[in-house]
C-alpha cells in the first residue's frame, strides 16, 4: 500500500471523500501506480510449487520507432493474461524485450544518412554499426516508457534484446550446431532479391499484390533443319509477363504430352534481339493451358526456369544484375533500368515483326515487404536452413494435440504451410545483425563454422582468416526467443523452471515468419514445445475498416490517445472490440464512452463510500454475506454468476465478451439498479443500513478484481481507497494492492434463480412505467398514479411498493389481484402477467396535450405537402445536387416518420 495516514474519525473520513476528485483523472493517477507496482517487485514471479507456472515471452518490437496500436492491443491481451493468473496465484512471468529488426532497422538509419547527405559505405561498416546502436539506445528506452504507459506487468529485471550477449550466444550456437547437423548449407540457388535493399529477402517478406500488366505473345524463329527449303522461316511463340528476361533466356520448353510441339522437341530456335541458339525442350513443369503452351525458359530469373534448368543442364545467363539494371550480358540494353529495358525491347521486337499480340493480364507482382520495390528473382549463393526435418516435428506438435492454435481455423493454414515448406534463405547482405559465425581460410580455401570467432585454420594453421560479409536474417534470433530469452544454451534455473512457456500471443500475420519457426526451434534445440497455446489476434483497422497507415492519415497513437482519454481507455476498448482472429475497427466513440466507463467506476464508488462512511465494517468476502431483500438476494446472486462467466470466458480466450459482460454488469445491474435501490434501503434501520452498506462493498470489491486485467489503473486507485476508507487497519486487508488481490471465486449457495426470476419482473415493471413516462412526456419531478393487477404476483410486488415509487417516480402504488372492469382513461400496460395501469389524468391536462397535437399533426402535414410539391417538381429533381435532392427526401421522410407518431400519440389519449 502507498503509504497513507490513518483516518483518526468519521468526520475526517468524510472531509477526505468529499476532497477527492469529482471526476476520475488518469494522469494523476497512472504513473503512481505503475511506479508502486515496478518498485513493490510486484512484476517478478512470486513461487508458488502448487502450481505450474504461468508465462509469456513478449513478441520483441522492432527498434524501428515507438510503438503503434498494433503494439497496444498486444500489450493488453497479454498483461490481461498476466494480471488474471497473477492474481489467482499462479508463479506469473512475462519476459520483455526487443528486436533488433535486421533489414528494417538498417534501412530506417540509412534514411536519417540520408538526410545529412551521406551513406553507410562512406561511414564505413564499424562507425556504420555505432549510429545504429545510437538509434537502438534511443528507441529500446522509448519503447520501454511507452509499454510502462501502457501498464503492461512484465518483469523488466529479465529484460531482453535479440542482438544481447547471450542470445548472440544462442544464435551462434544454434548456428553451428544446425551446420554439424547438415541442415544449414551453403549453395547457388534463385532467390528473392530486393535491389533497394541490396539483399536477399526470404519467400516469407515478398508480399504479391495483383498487378495490371501484360502479357506479350513473341516469335521465336527456329534454325532451319538440314535440307529444308530455303527463305521458308519456322517460328515458336511463348508467351510472358517479363519480356526483358527474353535476353537471358537458354532454352524454350513445352510439356512432353503436347502434341501441338512434340515434333519441335530437339530443334533449336534463335533468341531475338541476341541471336544466341537455344534447344527447344520437353519438361512436365510446362502447363499446356498457359500462353501457346511453349515457355521461354529464363534459368538465373525464375524459380521454376531455375528448376527446369537444373534437370536439363542448361546454362544460367544473367541479364538483370542486382542493382536492379541490364547487365553486359543483355548486350544493346546494357546499363538500362530493368522495366525501361522492357519497354524499349519491346518496341524493337514489334520493328522486327516478332510481336503475336499483347494482352491485358493481371501480374501478381512480388514488393519487398520493407521498401515496396519489385522484387528480382536472381541466382545468388546465400546461405540455408532445410526445413523439412525441422518441419515435420512442429506439424506434428499441432495435429496431435501438444499445441492448440487459436482460433482453430488457423491450424489448417499452419499445417498446410508446413507440409509445403521451401528453404530458408537466411543470409541478407546487411551490415545490422548477428553476423554469420563462418570464416573462411585465405590460403587453404577451407569453410569453418565456428561458436567462437576464428583466429587460425584448423585445416593449415593459416591466420589469413576472413569472416562471412553477410549476417542472418532477423528471424534467426527470434525464433530462439521462448528459451534464449531464459538462458539458454546454459542450463539456467529459469530455463528449467519456466520452459515450456504458457501462450503465445501475437497477430495472425507473423504465424510463418515467427510462430511456426519458434515451434520447430524449440522442439529441436529443447527437445519439447515453446509454448502450449498460440493465440492470435487481428489487425487494428480504422473505423472504416481500413488498414492504417501514413499516407491515409488515419494512423492512431497510441500516446495521444492515452494523453487525452486515460489508458484504461484504450486498454478496454481494445480488448472489448477484438474477438480472436479477427480484425477490429478502432472506432473514437468507442474510446470516449470507455474513458466515461472509467468515470462511472469513479463517481459509483465515490458514492458508495460516501454513503456507507459511517459504517465501519470493512469489505466482506462474498460468501460472508447475508442478504435480506429482493434486490440484496439478485445483486449477490448476479455478482457471483459473473465471477463464473468472467473467470470461464478467459480461461476459454474470449476476453473481449469477458470484459463486455463486467461492463453490462457493472453500468446496469450495479449503478443503475442496485446503487439506486441502495438509496432507499439506506434509509431504513440500522441492520438495514449494516447489510446494504456490507453488499455495496462487497460487489464492488468483487467487480473492481474482475476489472483490473482490463483497467488496472481506475480500478487500484479506486479499491486503495476502498479498503482505506472501509478497513483503517492495513493488516486486515485481503493484499497490499490489487493487483495482488486474490481472484474472486464463485459463491454456488448465492445463486437464486427465483431472486433473480423475480428481480426481472421488477426491472419490467419499472421499465414499462418509465418507458410510457417518456413517451408521454411527464415532466421528470411529476409523480404518477399506477395501478398494478398483479394476480400470482401480488405479495412480491407489494413488499417492493417502495422501489417502484422510487424508482418509477409515482405515487404510492395500488395493487389489485384483478382490476375488472378495465380502468377507464388509463393508459394500459404488460409486464409479464403484471397489468399496469396508468391513469392519464394525473400525468397531464389531456385536453391541452390534444389541443396541442393537433397543432403538431396539422403543422407536420404543411411541411410534408411542400416537401412532396417540391420533390414533384421535375426541374428541380432535374437541374438540383443528387446530394440535394437526397437530402429533401430524407427530410420528407422523417416528417412522415413524425406524423405518425403524433396521431399514434392523439389516438391512445382519446382512447
Amino acid at each position: 500500500m502507498i503509504e497513507q495516514e490513518k483516518i483518526a474519525s468519521i468526520e475526517e473520513k468524510k472531509q477526505l471523500l468529499a476532497a477527492l476528485p469529482k471526476a476520475y483523472e488518469p494522469q494523476a493517477v497512472e504513473g503512481k501506480w505503475y511506479r508502486f507496482w515496478e518498485e513493490g517487485g510486484y512484476f517478478k514471479p512470486r513461487p508458488n510449487p502448487q502450481r505450474p507456472p504461468f508465462v509469456i515471452s513478449m513478441p520483441p518490437p522492432n527498434v524501428t520507432g515507438v510503438l503503434h496500436v498494433g503494439h497496444a492491443l498486444t500489450a493488453t491481451i497479454e498483461d490481461i493474461m498476466i494480471r488474471y493468473h497473477r492474481m489467482r496465484g499462479d508463479e506469473t512471468l512475462w519476459v520483455p524485450g526487443e528486436d533488433h529488426a535486421g533489414i528494417a532497422t538498417q534501412a530506417v538509419v540509412e534514411r536519417e544518412l540520408a538526410k545529412e547527405g551521406t551513406d553507410r559505405h562512406r561511414l564505413g561498416r564499424a562507425a556504420f554499426l555505432e549510429r545504429v546502436w545510437q538509434w537502438v539506445g534511443q528507441y529500446k528506452k522509448r519503447i520501454q516508457n511507452q509499454h510502462r504507459r501502457l501498464g503492461v506487468s512484465c518483469d523488466w529485471s529479465r529484460q531482453r534484446f535479440t542482438l544481447d550477449e547471450g542470445l548472440s550466444r544462442a544464435v551462434r550456437e544454434v548456428f553451428v550446431r544446425l551446420y554439424e547437423e547438415g541442415l544449414i548449407y551453403r549453395g547457388e540457388r534463385i532467390i528473392n532479391w530486393c535491389p533497394r535493399c541490396m539483399s536477399a529477402i526470404s519467400d516469407l517478406e515478398v508480399e504479391h499484390e495483383d498487378t495490371p500488366g501484360k502479357l506479350t505473345y513473341v516469335r521465336y524463329p527456329l534454325k532451319p533443319e538440314a535440307g529444308s527449303n530455303a527463305g521458308t522461316t519456322e517460328y515458336i511463340s511463348v508467351a510472358t509477363t517479363r519480356p526483358e528476361t527474353i535476353l537471358g533466356d537458354t532454352a524454350v520448353a513445352v510439356n512432353p504430352r503436347d502434341e501441338r510441339y512434340r515434333a519441335l522437341v530437339g530443334r533449336t530456335a534463335i533468341l531475338p534481339v541476341i541471336g544466341r541458339e537455344i534447344p527447344i525442350i520437353a519438361d512436365e513443369a510446362v502447363e499446356m493451358g498457359f500462353g501457346t503452351g511453349a515457355v521461354k525458359v529464363t534459368p538465373f530469373h525464375d524459380p521454376t526456369d531455375f528448376e527446369i534448368g537444373q534437370r536439363h543442364g542448361l546454362p544460367r545467363v544473367q541479364v538483370i544484375g542486382f542493382d536492379g539494371k541490364m547487365t553486359p550480358e543483355a548486350g544493346p540494353y546494357a546499363g538500362l533500368d530493368r522495366f525501361e529495358a522492357r519497354k524499349k525491347l519491346v518496341e524493337q521486337l514489334q520493328q522486327e515483326g516478332l510481336i503475336v499480340k499483347i494482352e491485358d493480364y493481371t501480374v501478381p507482382l512480388g514488393h519487398c515487404q520493407r521498401c515496396n520495390t519489385v522484387i528480382e528473382p536472381l541466382v545468388s549463393k546465400q546461405w540455408f536452413v532445410h526445413m523439412k526435418p525441422l518441419a515435420t516435428p512442429a506439424l506434428n506438435a499441432v495435429k496431435y494435440g501438444q499445441i492448440r492454435i487459436l482460433p482453430e481455423r488457423f491450424t489448417k493454414i499452419y499445417c498446410d504451410w508446413l507440409e509445403n515448406i521451401h528453404d530458408w534463405t537466411i543470409s541478407r547482405q546487411l551490415w545490422w545483425g548477428h553476423r554469420i559465425p563462418v570464416w573462411y581460410c585465405d590460403d587453404c580455401g577451407e569453410t569453418i563454422a565456428s561458436r567462437e570467432d576464428v583466429m587460425r585454420c584448423p585445416h593449415c594453421e593459416s591466420e589469413r582468416l576472413h569472416q562471412d560479409e553477410d549476417v542472418l536474417d532477423t528471424w534467426f534470433s527470434s525464433w530462439l526467443w521462448p528459451f534464449s530469452t531464459l538462458g539458454w544454451p546454459d542450463d539456467t534455473p529459469d530455463l528449467r523452471r519456466y520452459y515450456p512457456t504458457s501462450v503465445m500471443e501475437t497477430g495472425y500475420d507473423i504465424i510463418f515468419f515467427w510462430v511456426a519457426r519458434m515451434v520447430m526451434a524449440g522442439i529441436h534445440f529443447m527437445g519439447t514445445i515453446p509454448f502450449r497455446v498460440i493465440y492470435l489476434h487481428g489487425l487494428v483497422r480504422d473505423a472504416k475498416g481500413e488498414k492504417m497507415s501514413k499516407s491515409k492519415n488515419n494512423v492512431v497513437d497510441p500516446i495521444e490517445v492515452m494523453d487525452q482519454y486515460g489508458t484504461d481507455a484504450l486498454r478496454f476498448t481494445l480488448a472489448t472490440s477484438s474477438t480472436p482472429g479477427n480484425d477490429m475497427k478502432l472506432v473514437p466513440e468507442r474510446i470516449v464512452g470507455n474513458r466515461n466507463f472509467a468515470n462511472k467506476i469513479w463517481n459509483a464508488s465515490r458514492f458508495v463510500l460516501t454513503a456507507t462512511a459511517e459504517i465501519e465494517d470493512g469489505v466482506p468476502p462474498l460468501e460472508a454475506l447475508r442478504p435480506r431483500t429482493l434486490a440484496d438476494r439478485w445483486i449477490v446472486s448476479r455478482i457471483s454468476q459473473l465471477i463464473s462467466d468472467v473467470t470461464q470466458l478467459i480461461e476459454e480466450f474470449q476476453f473481449g465478451e469477458a470484459g463486455r459482460r463486467i461492463h453490462e454488469f457493472f453500468w446496469t445491474e450495479y449503478c443503475d439498479w442496485y446503487l439506486e435501490i441502495a438509496k432507499v434501503q439506506l434509509q431504513g434501520d440500522a441492520k438495514a443500513r449494516k447489510t446494504t452498506a456490507a453488499i455495496l462493498r462487497a460487489v464492488l470489491d468483487t467487480s473492481l478484481r474482475l476489472l483490473h486485467p482490463f483497467m488496472p489503473f481506475v480500478t487500484e486507485e479506486v479499491w486503495q481507497h476502498l479498503y482505506r476508507f472501509s478497513e483503517p487497519e492495513p493488516e486486515r486487508w485481503p493484499a497490499p494492492a490489487l493487483i495482488v488481490a486474490p481472484w474472486p471465486q464463485a459463491v454456488p449457495a448465492a445463486k437464486d434463480e427465483e431472486a433473480e426470476e423475480d428481480f426481472a419482473l421488477l426491472q419490467e415493471l419499472i421499465t414499462r412505467i418509465r418507458d410510457a413516462r417518456n413517451q408521454l412526456g411527464v415532466e421528470p419531478a411529476r409523480r404518477i398514479q399506477v395501478l398494478l393487477a398483479a394476480g400470482p404476483k401480488l405479495a412480491l410486488l407489494s413488499e417492493q411498493a417502495p422501489l417502484i415509487e422510487f424508482l418509477a417516480r409515482t405515487e404510492t402504488p395500488r395493487f389489485y389481484e384483478r382490476l375488472e372492469p378495465k380502468p377507464q382513461g388509463a393508459m394500459g400496460l404488460l409486464a409479464g402477467p403484471v397489468e399496469i395501469y396508468l391513469p392519464l389524468a394525473g400525468m397531464f391536462d389531456v385536453e391541452k396535450e390534444l389541443a396541442r397535437l393537433d397543432k403538431e399533426i396539422a403543422r407536420t402535414e404543411q411541411e410534408i405537402t411542400r416537401f412532396q410539391a417540391r420533390l414533384a417538381n421535375e426541374e428541380f429533381v432535374k437541374r438540383a445536387k443528387p446530394e440535394v435532392v437526397e437530402r429533401e427526401r430524407e427530410r420528407l421522410s422523417e416528417q412522415e416518420e413524425r406524423l405518425a407518431k403524433l396521431r399514434e400519440r392523439r389516438a391512445a389519449l382519446s382512447s
